[in-house]
């Protein structure tokens, strides 16, 4: 298994920078990341260094909808993941849905509203701290049906491995693990670091995702102000975002409590689940 220092070191790397090949590769094929072919970005939350997570149960990743036979055969099989839970938008999942996969449920819910396109100049400030804690806080708010249905499965399943995904697996998906993270328990430089990994797991397809980042956010080109900060992740960014999940909410076991309705009941159970075989 990787270590953390290391980890943190490499995914630090700007990305406007290319990570070779020779550096990522060797991350990329070692827990907590595991390789599954036609998807990136894939790694188990629970084998992140230092996480209280059990192994084995909660996954994240990329999109789906390359998943190759081996690939495939990898999410239902070697990983027993038995529900994938998709927050994609309407667009992303009519443009590319998610291949079936045999023995596994998959959940898509709509939202109640649409996320706001991501403009660059809401993130020229600085290193883009603003401009990540608005978007994350609406991140928050817009996928509270998932979110609930998520924490029901881990409460209510405990047996049965889940994946969560999006469509580069590391801001809508992002936002989540650090909830669930959280909830288990981890430390705040654990959260920090499972969230910076995905700048490595991102890394092979790293000029088609910037290309993505072009088109959703609306920029005349990658040079535009504020541009590389909406593209980059960042240890401020995340923490300004936890500011202000504790500023509007209290923090996310607050926002798990008071939004989406969980008693403490719940809340230990899901705490139980997420730590205990």
């Amino acid at each position: 298994m990787n270590d953390a220092a290391t980890l943190l070191k490499l995914a630090e790397t700007e990305v406007a920078d290319e990570i070779p090949r020779e550096q990522y590769l060797p991350v990329l094929t070692q827990a907590p990341f595991v390789l599954v072919d036609g998807t990136f970005n894939t790694r188990d939350v629970g084998l992140v260094p230092g996480s209280p997570v059990r192994g084995g149960f909660a996954f994240r990743s990329g999109a789906l909808f390359r998943l190759t036979d081996s690939g495939k055969a990898t999410v239902a099989g070697a990983l027993r993941v038995r529900r994938v839970f998709d927050l994609r938008s309407p667009q992303e999942r009519q443009a590319a849905p998610d291949p079936p996969l045999d023995g596994v449920e998959n959940t898509w819910l709509d939202t109640a509203r649409p996320e706001s396109a991501p403009a660059p100049a809401r993130f020229a400030d600085g290193g883009g701290e603003q401009g990540y804690r608005d978007m994350y806080l609406e991140v928050v708010d817009v996928f509270r049906d998932s979110w609930r249905a998520i924490l029901e499965h881990v409460r209510d399943r405990p047996q049965d491995p889940f994946l969560v995904h999006c469509t580069a697996g590391r801001d809508r998906t992002g936002v989540f693990s650090g909830m669930l993270l959280t909830l288990a328990g981890a430390s705040p430089e654990v959260v920090t670091l499972d969230y910076m990994l995905s700048r490595i797991g991102t890394e092979p397809v790293r000029p088609m995702l910037l290309q993505f980042a072009l088109a959703g956010s609306h920029a005349a080109s990658q040079e535009e102000p504020g541009f590389y900060n909406l593209v980059s992740l960042r240890a401020s960014s995340w923490n300004a975002f936890v500011e202000g999940v504790k500023e509007e909410y209290g923090g996310f076991e607050q926002f798990v409590a008071d939004k989406l309705g969980f008693s403490a009941e719940d809340i230990a159970k899901i705490k139980a689940n997420l730590t205990k075989p």
